[in-house]
């Protein structure tokens, strides 16, 4: 079978999608259900139409474009990812993966290639957090991870709850219609940048992806007393920053070790009330992300960090209380969907290497319903969620011939 890839026609259409931005180009700012996003949506669904897939949406904004197989009452194999994208970020995430998998699905078509099991191009709503504060809303509500409840239990920073964003955009029903079952699809691959340097260094063209890490979203609030930075005195003190510190320095000390490089910590927010450079700190918000490839290992940290921060509260007389956002568990991609990647990599003669996604993706929550496995292309120097942000034209098209290779695999029934 010959995959031909219109390598010029993607490229086109990855700088047209990134002609939809909030941002000034080459920015791309595009939060799920504003103007942008919606318009990005049209923009897609035109060219799925173009391609002659059959569209529909769900009521969370999950968009399924449809190639019908000669068996289309067996389970279809999906591909897909997401085109939101978080404020001032580049033109590639999540992006390679819907416009990609769009181009695989016409290199078939073009190949004279008549699956048995139909092939589903997902675009999926909120995969990142910029509006909710929460990721893979789409993906998660399809597995089952997050319930109708979402629908008023998530607000964004302007009161707007997930309910209400949605019908706004056009996405009506019940949530609770969202949620497939397991066994929905035969198989679900998804093709990414990378998002890290390693295929870059070690000149490899595709990342072939075994497992992807599970992880924990929190904030910590400190409350100690504020005051006037010249009034009280040292021994009197309850500054929440001190001991908000304390607390940041022990997080990465114990992510430190944890015995495996694979446990990451980071505190990426630091909010300081009342912020004034004469007041005591009074109040500190702490956002913390915990990440690890073995789910056990991560819980085990952030049982001490819990008893760490009881500990620093006692010692300086303040009071800290944490709110868990998620701790998902790390995904294990299919033996099989892995197999057929890499039995397409052979047949593109593209090297390639078996890799740990190190992000979390729409595929954590996937495998869920469906065997799973990710096809990573290289992105310059590992940098991703910037502007410059980019992956070369010729990793972009090997990965789509290897998508295509592998879904023409597994849309063949067994």
């Amino acid at each position: 079978m010959k995959i031909e890839v219109d390598a010029e026609r993607l490229a086109q259409e990855i700088d047209g999608l990134a002609a939809i931005t909030e941002a000034e180009p080459p920015a791309v700012t595009r939060v799920v259900f504003t103007e942008q996003d919606l318009r990005a949506r049209a923009w897609l669904r035109e060219r799925c139409e173009e391609a002659g897939l059959a569209i529909r949406a769900d009521a969370a904004g999950n968009t399924f474009m449809r190639w019908e197989g000669s068996r289309p009452e067996l389970p279809a194999v999906a591909t897909g990812s997401h085109i939101d994208a978080i404020p001032n970020a580049g033109r590639f995430d999540g992006v390679v993966g819907v416009l990609g998998g769009l181009e695989a699905i016409r290199a078939l078509q073009r190949s004279g290639l008549r699956p048995e099991r139909s092939i589903e191009l997902i675009q999926f709503t909120a995969e990142e957090p910029t509006r909710f504060g929460v990721g893979c809303i789409g993906s998660r509500l399809l597995a089952g991870v997050l319930g109708p409840d979402a629908d008023e239990r998530l607000r964004g920073s302007d009161d707007t709850t997930l309910k209400m964003a949605r019908t706004n955009a056009g996405f009506r029903g019940n949530l609770a219609s969202v949620r497939l079952a397991r066994g929905a699809y035969a198989a679900f691959v998804e093709l990414h940048i990378e998002q890290g340097p390693i295929l870059e260094r070690e000149a490899i063209a595709i990342g072939v992806v075994t497992n992807i890490v599970g992880p924990a979203s929190f904030f910590i609030t400190v409350e100690g007393q504020g005051g006037h930075a010249g009034g009280v005195l040292m021994p009197d003190r309850h500054d929440a920053l001190c001991a908000a510190a304390e607390l940041i320095v022990k997080i990465e000390s114990l992510a430190r070790g944890s015995g495996s490089t694979d446990t990451v910590a980071t505190v990426g927010i630091c909010e300081v009330h009342p912020g004034a450079i004469n007041s005591i700190p009074g109040r500190v918000k702490l956002g913390v992300d915990v990440r690890d490839t073995d789910g056990k290992r991560r819980d085990r940290v952030l049982n001490e960090m819990q008893r760490t921060a009881e500990q620093i509260a006692q010692q300086r007389q303040v009071q800290i209380t944490t709110q868990m956002l998620n701790a998902d568990e790390p995904a294990v991609s299919s033996a099989e969907v892995l197999a057929a990647i890499e039995q397409g990599c052979a047949e593109e003669e593209l090297r390639s290497r078996r890799i740990t996604a190190r992000a979390y993706h729409d595929s954590s929550f996937m495998a869920k319903i469906a065997p799973m496995a990710m096809i990573f292309i290289p992105c310059r120097g590992g940098v991703s969620h910037r502007p410059d942000e980019y992956a070369a034209p010729e990793h972009i098209v090997g990965g789509v011939r290897v998508l295509a290779r592998t879904l023409a695999e597994l849309s063949h029934a067994h």
